[in-house]
């Protein structure tokens, strides 16, 4: 019976080391990757409903104030406290406050079309515009494991947004190719955006990770409350006290998978 040579044993041992790292650099693109599908697959999903009709009045208002209060909860207790734990509240409060006023010029002339004639462009470009950050987040957030409380809410929100949007461009005379093509567009920046933010920030120091997760957060929030100015008005009128047990059940189901 042959015995390998040390020389082999070494080239052996090295093989399975390649071959284990390899395993374990393609397990964080692939996560990344089914959680970037799951919140793109929702903007499409929603634009394809509202490309062809409306949702009940009561059940759209419902589903705005589920996603609220779902992504209410998981900014709470899984973005901004992450960015406390890997940098501090200092670092995660500068981040949250830079997100939030980031957001809030670039949303300043899209809110203004938002109550214009434009509504189902600028929603588009809103989802987008909060959609991004939110998704770097998601993928920050899978380095200390799996988080499905933001998940959960990134889809619950996602969904109610593109039917929205989608609505108000078939009303508008868009056709069905083209508010499908423009949303699909967006769900591949958001999908990219899950990817970019595990790969590629995924070895950042542990204080720019908390900027990064206080941004998103203040971003997500500041879209959130825009969002409250006209569309959960809106919504309340016509879901009345759907929306309010909608918002409480979103906001528990959140805490709930985010403790799991």
């Amino acid at each position: 019976m042959a015995i390998p040579s040390p020389a082999g044993q070494r080239r052996s041992r090295g093989g399975t080391r390649s071959v284990r790292s390899g395993r374990r650099y393609r397990r964080p693109i692939a996560q990344a990757l089914v959680f970037g599908l799951v919140t793109a697959l929702a903007l499409v999903l929603g634009a394809a409903i509202g490309a062809r009709r409306s949702l009940p009045e009561h059940l759209y208002a419902s589903l705005l104030g589920f996603s609220g209060g779902a992504l209410v909860s998981a900014l709470s207790f899984e973005i901004f406290a992450a960015a406390d734990k890997r940098g501090g509240v200092w670092l995660a409060g500068a981040g949250l406050l830079g997100g939030a006023g980031a957001l809030i010029l670039l949303d300043a002339q899209l809110l203004n079309r938002v109550r214009g004639s434009a509504v189902g462009l600028a929603l588009l470009a809103a989802a987008t515009l909060d959609g991004i950050p939110e998704s770097l987040a998601l993928g920050v957030s899978l380095i200390d494991g799996t988080s499905i409380a933001l998940l959960v809410a990134i889809v619950a929100a996602n969904l109610p947004e593109a039917v929205g949007g989608a609505s108000r461009m078939r009303e508008n005379g868009n056709s069905a190719r083209f508010i499908l093509g423009v949303w699909s567009g967006a769900a591949v920046l958001i999908a990219a955006s899950v990817l970019l933010g595990r790969l590629l920030l995924g070895g950042a120091p542990g204080g720019a990770i908390a900027i990064l997760l206080g941004f998103a957060g203040g971003a997500v929030l500041a879209a959130l409350a825009a969002l409250a100015s006209f569309v959960l008005p809106e919504a309340f009128e016509h879901g009345g006290p759907y929306v309010a047990f909608s918002t409480v059940a979103g906001f528990f189901l959140s805490f709930v998978l985010s403790e799991g």
